[in-house]
Formats: C-alpha cells, structure tokens, sequence
C-alpha cells in the first residue's frame, strides 16, 4: 500500500473542523483541552511510526517501548468454547491518553475492552491465555484481587445503568462499600459529581430518583459512580450509541477533561468520535489487531488496506 495519503482517506482536519453530526442550531462544539499530537508521550525507539515512507505497517506499542505506559498486553488469546476470539493480541496502553478501539461489529474490540477488568472472568466458557500488565502487575495472577482490579478499572457501560436509588446514593455506594467513612462522602460526591459535570444540574435534587434524568444525565452519573471510587483507568463501551447528537457532545468534552487525571479507553463503531477525542487508535478485525499507532496517522495515512477500507466505509 502507498505510503502517502489516498484520495480516499479519511479527512481527519476535516472531522477537528466539526464537519460531522453535531452541525446543528447549537454552539459549536469546543472541547476546553484542544486535542494535540505535537506533544505526544516520546519513544524509546525514535523510528517508532516516523518511518512512514518506508511502506511497512507500523508496528505495536509493545515493539516501540512506550514510555509512560500503564497497559501492557502480551500475547493475549481468548476464547468462547471453541470461538477464538482474539487472536495473539499485543498492545500497551499510554498514560493520560484517550485511546480509541475501532472496528466492525463482532471484531473482538468489547471483548478485549473488558479483558482490562477481567468482566469475561464472569462468562462461564470463557478461557484466555496471555498477559495483561497494569502497573507492571499481571492483574490475571492467581494472587489478584479482582475486586480491587475493579476499583482501579473503572467501566462505563454502552447503556446508561444507574441503579435503583437517588442521585446521591448512587455516587455514594462505591465509597460506602468499600469502607470510606461516613463523614468523607458528602465530599466524595460532590467532587464526583463535579467531575463528571453533573453537579450543577443535580445539587438541589439530590435525593431525587437516578431514573429522573435524562438519558445524557443518567450516563454522566454513571461515569461519576466511577470517578467516586476514584480509578485509574476508565474504560468505555461505546458510552454514547444510545445518546443524541447535544448529550454525545457533552460526555465527549469531558472525556477530554478527564484524561488530564486518567487513562481512557473507548470503544467505538463511530469514527468521527475517534477521530475527534482519541490520541490513538487501534483497529480490529475478526479478533486481530490490524493496525495501531497516533490516530491522525491511522486516519490520514494508514499502513494496512483493511483499516483504510473500514475507515472510508468499504465494509463495516
């Protein structure tokens, strides 16, 4: 495949400039913490996706030795019965990124998303085989307390699932279960809340049921259930298929606010969302992971022709 960027590509420069679904009657979209490649984490291997007239695909995160990195993945296989679905997968994750899981339906991306938490140990036929790295501990080591991975692996689903209580109980109940005192949670929740730009909205409604919110509301609480046991790393699976264009802005903004303080990873069959608030990209196709690397380089200037047949719609 040509090195140079095919008249087909996906305009990235484009998808910043806000040509996309949010064109509506609404103030554009601006996210306060503009998305930046210039200062991005550097390699220890300084060929590391530079080389790009040299035609070769560009290679894993787990090749280069990036610095700062919080994931690492090594080797990893996973199967459903006799399903394989991943294949030899091997990746590292960057700290304070938004790193971005593309690929069609099916390809394996939830999949190896909630490997992370180890949400597959819940799945009775499934078996994996391989490493995942977090902290440089092997968070599926016989001596891992999944409970804690849990805590500092936060998730966020596809639907919003706020459970049956108030507002207030629901940021409060991952403190509570883990023991903080009663005296530190009014706090907890509040920065909580505040943190997943609910607070002003909510504050004088507290007690109010979680199910009186909106649809955008209900997952933005959500996200600051998460906050409150305070993660890590918060993985999302597809948090805005359900939401409309105005709810979709709002929880891509903080997105972009949130990995000043940590480490995203998002699922996502929608590309101008990656394109807009993802550092990187990784694409996936029927279990493999086919290509990886900045995501203005995965849009602009792709290595392999599938990724560049996925992201301008050819198949998917």
């Amino acid at each position: 495949m040509n090195a140079t960027k095919s008249e087909n590509a996906f305009s990235f420069a484009d998808t910043l400039n806000g040509e996309n679904e949010f064109d509506s009657d609404e103030d554009d979209f601006e996210s306060e913490n503009e998305i930046e490649f210039e200062n991005e984490i550097e390699f220890e291997n300084e060929t590391e996706f530079e080389n790009e007239n040299s035609g070769e695909p560009a290679p894993s995160f787990s090749t280069g030795k990036v610095k700062k990195k919080i994931i690492e993945v090594k080797d990893l296989d996973l199967w459903y019965g006799n399903n394989h679905a991943l294949k030899n997968i091997s990746i590292g994750i960057p700290k304070n990124k938004v790193f971005a899981f593309i690929g069609p339906s099916g390809c394996g991306k939830s999949t190896f998303l909630r490997t992370m938490n180890r949400m597959n140990d819940m799945i009775s036929n499934c078996r994996i085989e391989g490493e995942i790295y977090i902290d440089n501990e092997n968070i599926y080591a016989k001596e891992t307390d999944v409970n804690d991975l849990r805590k500092r692996v936060g998730m966020v689903f596809q639907k919003a699932n706020p459970f049956p209580m108030s507002i207030y109980d629901n940021v409060a109940y991952g403190p509570r279960i883990h023991g903080v005192s009663k005296k530190k949670i009014p706090g907890i929740v509040e920065e909580s809340l505040k943190g997943a730009a609910l607070w002003k909205e909510v504050k004088d409604r507290l007690k109010d049921s979680a199910f009186s919110l909106s649809g955008g509301q209900q997952q933005r609480l959500c996200i600051a259930r998460t906050l409150a046991v305070k993660p890590e790393i918060i993985l999302f699976d597809e948090p805005c298929s359900a939401l409309d264009p105005i709810s979709t802005r709002k929880i891509e903004e903080l997105i972009t606010k949130l990995k000043k303080e940590y480490t995203i990873i998002i699922v996502t069959h929608n590309m101008q969302q990656a394109a807009r608030i993802s550092d990187y990209t990784a694409f996936f196709l029927s279990g493999e992971l086919v290509e990886t690397g900045k995501t203005v380089h995965i849009f602009e200037n792709p290595q392999d022709e599938r990724t560049e047949g996925y992201i301008t719609g050819r198949f998917g």
